[in-house]
């Protein structure tokens, strides 16, 4: 079993220095993945706007600049985005930035997408929040373009281009694995569809449910006529606690009950877990040190449990 970190962006309260610290200890410990969430901007609460499950002044690192951060002072360990809002971007570029850290990092990227949750973020990129869906597809069909054909023609509706070309392409060519996450039945025949694999957030609050939907997800795949067996499957242990949340920041402050949980997951039929280190910080581990603890103690506890 694979077992996955979610990069914490609260480490820039640690300077440069601090990151770069964090990045390495992770590859050291040995976890096979360092992901970064992504948000642009978030919204306050506002006429119309309820608010949104997170504070809307979270510091949040953008996922892309921190990885290829990360890349720089790391050797081996996966990099990737759980997940990058992918239909509010534009493809073009997340093609370039993408195939950029898959070259400089060696072959080492995964990418993650989905299509958000939150309006006022496509708002505020002038983006229409209703097209996300059809965004997505199209977007995923030319990113494997970009990374595989030269030229590049396109026939839209939302992003139709001909003749282009784009170099260097990465070097895991148009294999390099684009995973999709999300819960609702469209992310999930999607990530079956178009993706390498699926990343859930909160498949282990439901067991039974993440049972059905691996098994969404796999008959999707073989509908659409690829090899289900060939997908992986991601999930976290669990998210970030809420500030008021004792319950939750006693789990991450827990290791074996993490380990608990990730064993749970493999055999609901998952071939990955992230641990959340945010959530860890949120349970105690404030210094940098104290985080790295945290971490190695998870890893040793998770791989007692799964191997």
């Amino acid at each position: 079993m694979k077992i996955a970190v979610e990069f914490p962006s609260v480490v820039y309260r640690e300077g440069p220095q601090g990151a770069i610290r964090l990045a390495q200890a992770i590859e050291d410990i040995g976890y096979d993945q360092l992901d970064m969430f992504d948000h642009v901007v978030m919204g306050h609460p506002a006429d119309g706007r309820p608010a949104g499950p997170y504070p809307p002044k979270m510091p949040i690192l953008e996922a892309l600049m921190t990885l290829a951060y990360c890349a720089a002072v790391t050797r081996k360990v996966g990099l990737g985005t759980e997940v990058l809002v992918l239909p509010q971007r534009h493809p073009t570029l997340v093609a370039k930035q993408i195939s950029t850290l898959d070259t400089l990092s060696g072959g080492r990227v995964r990418l993650g997408v989905g299509v958000g949750w939150q309006e006022s973020e496509y708002d505020a990129q002038g983006v229409d929040f209703s097209e996300r869906g059809a965004r997505m597809d199209e977007a995923i069909a030319l990113l494997r373009r970009y990374w595989s054909e030269d030229p590049v023609d396109a026939p839209g509706p939302f992003y139709p281009m001909k003749a282009i070309a784009m170099e260097p392409k990465p070097p895991q060519g148009a294999r390099l694995p684009i995973w999709i996450g999300g819960s609702t039945p469209a992310a999930l025949r999607r990530a079956g569809r178009l993706g390498d694999g699926w990343l859930a957030a909160r498949a282990a609050a439901d067991l039974e449910q993440a049972r059905r939907d691996v098994d969404t997800v796999k008959r999707s795949a073989e509908e659409a006529g690829r090899d289900p067996a060939a997908l992986g499957f991601q999930s976290q242990a669990a998210p970030p606690p809420r500030s008021d949340d004792t319950a939750a920041k006693r789990f991450w402050a827990e290791p074996q009950q993490v380990a608990a949980v990730a064993g749970r997951l493999r055999d609901a039929g998952f071939d990955g877990v992230a641990v959340n280190a945010t959530g860890m910080f949120q349970a105690g581990a404030r210094s940098l040190d104290a985080l790295i603890d945290a971490l190695g103690a998870h890893h040793e506890a998770i791989r007692r449990e799964v191997g």
